[in-house]
């Protein structure tokens, strides 16, 4: 109860005030003089996500009272996907900042980041990590699967089919109005790769979380034992002064990037690890992560690349069974929240047993990693494609551009009767980027048009300069960078114009000639944050980097680099059986 006192010029005032007011509370000194483990709330009305806050709240202080320490819950910002108006990226970088000064501000010796839905990891990861206090990771944990008609069902992959379904026209009103009900089971983050299960497998992978603390459903047991186990191992950490950024290294982020290529994982997770990278002073180099891409198959049959959910793949195993399949391609001697490096904890691991849910890798689900990495002149600073989970046929494609302005226009015209669109076209989505939207929402799944799905169209090339959830399939290309809104190439592209999608070429082409993009450029220049307004937005809007740099604020970013991630593969030595690798 001694760090961070308030300061009113008086040290000692201001310690005696401070436990006068604690001491209102029912505190008594020998409570007071012992390691304080802060513990973040972030649970809200409007977050069913993190429906099982107060049963983890009591598990963790449990955890920090068996191991001698005094745990305070204190509340932060609470972001849900579904209840965050414009989108809840936009509030990414607030929670951040919320969590980064809470930590900063409050006499905690160390800290406990409870979260789950999509953009809550993220946030807690990038606040904690400016922070510089220990940390520990927990996560709500996925919800149960649903059954509709005699099929198993989960949020989201199963709510986009049945959606679909719907749009055109396969199934009525009353069956969507049926699995709408049916679709969640409990409370918790969606139960398959979607970025919520994708962070919590990223977090063990990283180190930040315990070792098999990703995988256990929000209402089981296993969670509840899992954030006893994070509290005793959060007193222990401030004890030992086991900080964030001994933990999230290179190593460690190479680590995670791996994982995030064999579970098959939401486009999503690169904008944040770019953004937590970030706050350590690391970029994430995306031409590199493409390479590792290419030497990493998919391995996770998780929906909506496979067929199975969050559940499955925690009674398969979970993480440490996937990092068994991958270890002589991880950094082994990367350090992690026990104390432990990798290398030692999978030593601890259950030893391998029968399963369908993760596969060897001589039997992979996809040959190689779920996302690539597109260039060219319509993306130069890049853009990405889930290629495990896209339309194999429509992987080397080249169509007429049909343009949408941006989320109004397209909501205006995508399902008129007159709209001009074929099965072959590429649907282009402007202006849903960090700056142009603002907050890059995920409206980059662009909904396929009412008429061409009531012909039975599943699939077209779409690109956008946003994001879509990874709950979501299909042949999409996100995250062009430059935006349209400061000025990039997708700024200009008009409909009837070409576009060439070469994934195994890793090319994304404008086919119009450089002078005529020049005049369009001249013709129409872009204004950067011609309409931020005021207040959080117009912070928003001058502040935000691209999708490359994470989408995080230029001031918020460390102000040194320590380096990039992935590192050239000359930087590294490759493991010898039965030796730990050096990162």
């Amino acid at each position: 109860m001694r760090g961070n006192l308030t300061n009113y010029g008086d040290a000692e005032f201001a310690l005696f005030l401070r436990k006068a007011f604690i001491k209102g509370a029912g505190y008594t000194d020998d409570a007071l003089e012992r390691t304080v483990v802060g513990i973040v709330n972030t649970g809200s009305g409007f977050n069913p996500c993190h429906g099982n806050m107060p049963q983890l709240i009591e598990a963790v202080k449990r955890g920090i009272m068996l191991a001698g320490g005094l745990p305070v819950e204190f509340p932060t910002i609470s972001l849900h996907e579904s209840f965050s108006y414009p989108t809840s990226m936009f509030l990414r970088n607030l929670m951040s900042m919320d969590t980064e000064e809470m930590i900063r501000a409050l006499p905690v010796d160390a800290v406990v980041l409870i979260g789950g839905c999509d953009k809550t990891v993220p946030a807690q990861l990038m606040g904690a990590a400016s922070a510089g206090k220990p940390a520990i990771q927990l996560v709500t944990g996925s919800m149960l699967t649903g059954a509709h008609r005699g099929r198993r069902v989960g949020a989201c992959t199963d709510c986009r089919a049945f959606w679909g379904s719907y749009r055109g026209g396969e199934i009525d009103g009353a069956e969507i109005s049926e699995a709408n009900g049916n679709l969640v089971g409990s409370v918790g983050t969606c139960s398959v790769a979607g970025t919520a299960s994708t962070m919590a497998c990223l977090a063990e992978a990283a180190g930040i979380a315990l070792p098999g603390s990703a995988t256990p459903p929000a209402v089981t047991a296993d969670r509840m034992r899992t954030a006893e186990l994070t509290g005793r191992r959060a007193m222990e950490m401030a004890e030992e002064g086991l900080t964030v950024d001994r933990i999230l290294t290179e190593e460690a982020f190479e680590n995670a990037l791996r994982v995030l290529l064999a579970v098959g994982g939401s486009t999503n997770a690169i904008v944040h690890l770019a953004a937590i990278a970030g706050r350590l002073g690391i970029a994430v180099d995306l031409d590199r992560f493409d390479e590792m891409s290419r030497q990493t198959p998919v391995l996770v049959d998780l929906k909506p690349v496979g067929d199975h959910y969050m559940e499955d793949l925690h009674k398969a195993g979970g993480v440490p069974r996937l990092l068994h399949e991958l270890r002589d391609l991880l950094n082994l001697d990367a350090l992690t929240v026990t104390g432990r490096t990798l290398g030692q904890e999978l030593d601890l691991a259950q030893p391998p047993f029968p399963q369908s849910v993760i596969r060897p890798r001589t039997e992979p689900v996809h040959p190689v990693g779920g996302i690539a990495v597109l260039r060219g002149n319509l993306a130069p600073n890049g853009a990405i494609i889930k290629q495990a989970a896209a339309s194999q046929d429509l992987l080397e494609h080249r169509g007429r551009a049909v343009v949408f302005e941006d989320s109004a226009d397209l909501a205006t015209r995508i399902d008129d009767e007159d709209l001009d669109v074929a099965p072959d076209d590429v649907l282009v989505l402007k202006n849903i980027g960090p700056v142009g939207a603002p907050g890059m929402p995920e409206a980059g799944y662009i909904p396929l048009p009412k008429k061409l799905a009531r012909q039975g169209v599943k699939d077209m090339v779409r690109v956008s300069d946003g994001r879509m959830s990874g709950t979501a399939a299909g042949t999409i290309v996100l995250h062009v960078s430059p935006e349209a809104a400061v000025g990039g190439a997708l700024r200009y592209v008009r409909t009837g114009d070409v576009v060439r999608l070469s994934v195994s070429e890793r090319a994304l082409e404008l086919e119009v000639p450089d002078e005529e993009l020049r005049r369009r450029a001249e013709a129409a220049p872009a204004v950067a944050g011609e309409t931020s307004g005021r207040g959080y937005r117009k912070l928003y809007v001058e502040q935000v980097t691209q999708a490359e740099e994470g989408c995080d604020f230029r001031f918020l970013q460390a102000e040194s680099e320590r380096g990039s991630v992935p590192r050239p593969q000359w930087d590294r030595r490759p493991a010898v059986h039965g030796e730990q690798q050096r990162g």
